[in-house]
């Protein structure tokens, strides 16, 4: 293959990708929205409406965990076309559904697909990109897009919802999106890898040593603390901000747009950052100041939580990738499938657990207010790892070592 050849290849998995997060985003991150709905609709307790946000969740996290390895076993591409052709069809057959009952069934469809097209893509960052800094910067650009279609999720539904069509209709746009999406891998060459290596060393039991080791299980950890102080955001912010009855509607109404702008703009905007300062320094800052808007909303309440917890958008949004990067970079490419579902694992767990745990705290003494003292809590942790993680730099021999392998 000539270079401008396999520069074409390289641009086309990568838009591939960025196009597989930014649909994603467009269905999981405009949840937020339809939950008020939902409880409206269907007479639904706010642990009840939390559901349509764990169950795919825990799903993704079934998925990630004991399918992940199907990315090394199987390959990326036919990992990802499986994946994305699950999730197009139980979209389309959103336009069918009718009760909330049917509505978790297909979500928990596109949990299983989505769990295996994204080990699938983040697997495939890794081959096509030329060591740990390339890699986390591409994962960076990559949830950039991811932010961008978490703008245009919400948008959509908010738009649909004026206009008094069903926001089911999101799930067929992205339906069809996805159609498209499956028709291009299907038609692109994937970089080829050690299969040999690779199918030898795939499969449950090696997904389960993963478990076991300190670096997969560490940075497991701390992104499930980054994406329990997240979802908090997006799955009951909405909720939180109809009690406001100051003089700034406009604010609330548009919150979680603003969140989610400041989100996709701090990912782009990560790419420079760190390549000018250190990661871990960068990570403590973040976290510490996520940690500051949501103590704030602790002390002051709803008056203070249409400013602070929009504007921890712009903290939040370079520690994920940046945290599943440089877990994933300290292991060998022909591991990637499996560290990345271990990693998948525990982020959907986080992310179905975590508006549960908020949702009946909330019931229990009354009001949404009291599910984001929780979140506080976890955002305190968040910081309090990553201050660990600049003081020790635990991580600092694996990257090391991977950086020098892939310069060989």
């Amino acid at each position: 293959m000539s270079s401008k050849s396999n520069h074409t290849q390289l641009n086309t998995l990568r838009w591939l990708t960025y196009m597989m997060f930014l649909m994603f985003a467009m269905t999981s991150d405009a949840v937020g929205v339809i939950i008020p709905t939902l409880i409206s609709e269907y007479q639904l307790s706010m642990t009840q409406a939390s559901a349509f946000h764990y169950a795919p969740m825990i799903l993704i996290a079934f998925s990630g965990l004991c399918l992940g390895f199907l990315a090394d076993k199987i390959g990326r591409k036919l990992t990802v076309l499986i994946g994305l052709i699950l999730f197009s069809s139980a979209c389309f057959l959103f336009a069918l559904g009718e009760t909330f009952t049917m509505f978790l069934m297909l979500l928990c469809v596109i949990g299983l697909a989505i769990g295996l097209f994204k080990t699938g893509a983040l697997a495939l960052l890794g081959d096509i990109s030329d060591g740990a800094p390339e890699h986390t910067q591409t994962m960076n650009k990559v949830e950039g897009f991811f932010a961008i279609g978490a703008i245009i999720g919400p948008a959509i539904v908010s738009y649909l919802l004026i206009q008094g069509v069903s926001w089911t209709y999101l799930y067929v746009l992205a339906g069809g999106l996805c159609l498209i999406l499956s028709i291009v891998t299907l038609s692109t060459d994937f970089p080829k890898f050690n299969t040999a290596h690779a199918q030898n060393n795939a499969g449950l039991s090696h997904t389960a040593a993963m478990l076991k080791n300190k670096y997969a299980l560490g940075f497991s950890l701390a992104i499930a603390l980054y994406v329990a102080t997240e979802v908090a955001i997006y799955v009951w912010m909405p909720t939180l901000l109809q009690d406001y009855q100051g003089d700034l509607t406009w604010l609330a109404t548009y919150a979680l747009t603003i969140f989610f702008i400041l989100r996709a703009i701090g990912r782009f905007m990560a790419v420079w950052l760190l390549a000018k300062y250190r990661w871990q320094s960068v990570m403590l800052t973040l976290s510490f100041a996520i940690f500051v808007c949501y103590f704030l909303t602790y002390l002051y309440g709803v008056n203070a939580a249409i400013y602070t917890l929009p504007l921890s958008g712009l903290f939040m949004s370079m520690i994920y990738p940046t945290l599943n990067s440089k877990g994933i970079s300290c292991f060998d490419k022909a591991q990637h499938g499996s560290v990345a579902g271990v990693m998948l694992f525990f982020t959907a767990l986080s992310a179905a657990l975590a508006p549960l745990l908020m949702g009946m705290v909330s019931d229990y003494f009354g009001h949404v207010s009291y599910g984001f003292v929780l979140a506080t809590g976890f955002a305190f942790l968040l910081f309090a790892a990553m201050l660990y993680n600049w003081l020790k730099d635990p991580a600092r021999l694996p990257l090391s070592k991977n950086a020098k392998l892939q310069r060989v």
